[in-house]
């Protein structure tokens, strides 16, 4: 039998980004009821960096330690489930379950993360997050000084390049076919000494995650240690359903205030930012957390 419960405010994703905006407003008193499928996009990542006071830590260590701070406070209920629908009503707004229990806030925080759209290539969805990656700021440290390549192209991979090259000197970009770049950007490439390998890419041979050689479309191979990644995501079908307006990369269009083009909703984490980094998630989740008890007490303060 379906139930409909309401809350003043109900955050759909439990992940980093939605258990900092959980806890602001459980120690805010506000009654706040937190959704999550149980799917982190980090799952297989085995450490976590760049955060202070868990660096090093495992994604799963650092969410089971704040899960059990944030529901310390009584105002906050956490529930396993996966929102498939989701509509503005006079009271607010209703999200419903797949098991048909569906649940009434006055406010919504979007904490639903992105969904990576990993590329048909053998081995590649194995190494995510291990050793086929996507942040030098997340991951690069491990792989200092060590063979390196950027799977990516033009614009995007000459930025990200640079970044690597900090890191280590033994980079090759691999655009997985012919390259794109400007002569001036293929100029520079050359003045670092970057090789450039315009092959397909047929395969990642690893061991465990952890890979050992790329395997191209002409039969060569050639040992990396990392590989980073640059590949298109796509959002949570729900977002589409709420009518949030999205940038031109396609995240979620937020303010200064974490506010979407939605009155009533607000966007934090990974959905809204394309710095994907656990510290972000947090520090955006409690910003909309915070602003949004500030929206609901100046409601109530007349």
């Amino acid at each position: 039998m379906s139930t409909t419960e309401k809350y003043e405010v109900i955050i759909i994703g439990g992940s980093y980004a939605g258990l900092s905006a959980a806890m602001a407003l459980g120690r805010s008193l506000r009654k706040t009821l937190l959704i999550d499928s149980g799917k982190p996009c980090n799952q297989q990542t085995p450490h976590s960096h760049n955060f202070l006071t868990q660096d090093g830590k495992t994604p799963s260590e650092i969410s089971a330690v704040s899960k059990e701070q944030v529901l310390a406070y009584p105002d906050v209920q956490l529930i396993e489930g996966l929102v498939q629908e989701g509509e503005k009503i006079d009271a607010g707004f209703e999200v419903k379950l797949g098991n048909g229990d569906s649940y009434i806030g006055k406010k919504l925080i979007l904490a639903t993360g992105i969904q990576d759209l990993i590329p048909e290539i053998k081995g590649f969805s194995a190494c995510w997050g291990i050793s086929v990656i996507h942040c030098p700021y997340c991951h690069g440290y491990e792989f200092r000084g060590k063979k390196t390549g950027l799977m990516s192209n033009g614009d995007k991979a000459f930025h990200m390049v640079s970044l690597i090259r900090n890191l280590t000197d033994q980079v090759s970009i691999l655009p997985n076919g012919k390259s794109s770049f400007s002569p001036e950007q293929s100029q520079i490439l050359e003045k670092h000494q970057i090789e450039l390998l315009e092959k397909g890419i047929l395969e990642i041979k690893h061991k465990h995650g952890y890979l050992k050689e790329v395997l191209f479309a002409d039969g060569t191979r050639q040992t990396f240690d990392a590989v980073y990644a640059s590949i298109p995501f796509r959002q949570s079908k729900l977002v589409e359903i709420l009518g949030c307006e999205l940038t031109e990369h396609g995240h979620i269009k937020v303010n200064e205030f974490q506010e979407s083009s939605v009155e009533g909703i607000f966007a934090c984490g990974d959905n809204s930012t394309p710095l994907r980094s656990v510290a972000q998630a947090v520090a955006s989740g409690n910003f909309a957390g915070a602003y949004l008890n500030k929206v609901l007490v100046e409601t109530e303060f007349t």
